[in-house]
């Protein structure tokens, strides 16, 4: 009987929402710091905010401040935690995400979801899905969301499966709801895949998204959400439709050395879409 209520209440299980007073028109919107990964994470936090968003979603490696030898990441130490959280109090950037992270054993699993916990952060962004058994047990200790994200891929590569969203659910349809898929909408568009059908593959379990529009389909530049091909509008009427309260980081992997515009027009774009 016992097992039988644990499989009825499994998809209420969530994670620590996002603050409400983060919500911007409806959404819960910032950028991947991955952005500005020719900047510190200083500048990246600043120029996340002039672009208009209230949160940031960090990866590791990046420079923490100018004139330091520091990385962000889960191996850095308590002090350097508190200055890069210091920085994003002082100017009103919520980190809300890290990734994308690889883990390659039980115990690397468990020194990220410290950190992430540190920076009380709403989820962390993997692609390694062969520890899915550790990712879910971290996830219900730490109630701290776990998103398998994606890069681009095809069939002919078999060794690399995370691409697909039909593998990504089999990895997670029967897992915690803690666990489940980081929404890349260009990377999938990369693989050839129509991004919204695979909002729909994984109705559910979307926990974050990648926000990133693209010139064409496949290997093309990244362009301002609504300008490209994967119909970013849509996504967003799907998100709306599964109740998604996660977050969306703006990606804009292109115009490097000076992206803040492009970021400011798709966060907008973002905003003027009802949720």
């Amino acid at each position: 009987m016992r097992f039988l209520l644990a499989l009825i209440l499994l998809p209420l299980a969530q994670a620590t929402p996002i603050p409400t007073e983060l919500n911007q028109d409806g959404w819960f919107i910032g950028a991947q710091a991955y952005t500005f990964n020719r900047f510190t994470a200083f500048e990246a936090i600043a120029k996340t905010k002039e672009a208009g968003g209230n949160m940031i979603e960090f990866y590791p490696g990046q420079t923490l401040r100018p004139g330091s030898n520091i990385q962000v990441g889960h191996t850095m130490s308590d002090a350097a935690i508190a200055e890069l959280l210091a920085e994003c109090n002082r100017l009103g950037v919520r980190p809300v995400n890290y990734g994308v992270v690889a883990a390659k054993d039980a115990a690397e699993v468990r020194k990220i979801m410290e950190f992430a916990k540190k920076l009380s952060l709403y989820a962390v962004c993997t692609e390694s899905t062969e520890r899915i058994a550790d990712w879910e047990s971290a996830a219900k200790e730490f109630d701290i969301k776990v998103a398998f994200h994606e890069h681009g891929g095809s069939m002919s590569n078999p060794n690399y499966k995370v691409w697909n969203p039909l593998y990504i659910l089999g990895v997670v349809e029967s897992r915690d709801a803690r666990v489940g898929a980081c929404a890349d909408l260009g990377h999938w568009c990369t693989s050839g895949l129509k991004p919204i059908e695979c909002l729909r593959i994984l109705r559910g379990r979307i926990i974050s998204v990648h926000l990133k529009d693209k010139a064409t389909t496949g290997n093309a530049a990244v362009v301002v959400a609504g300008k490209g091909v994967v119909d970013v509008g849509a996504c967003l009427d799907e998100l709306r439709k599964q109740g998604f309260n996660g977050n969306i980081s703006v990606e804009h992997e292109n115009d490097w050395d000076n992206s803040v515009p492009q970021v400011r027009a798709s966060i907008e774009f973002v905003r003027a879409r009802p949720h």
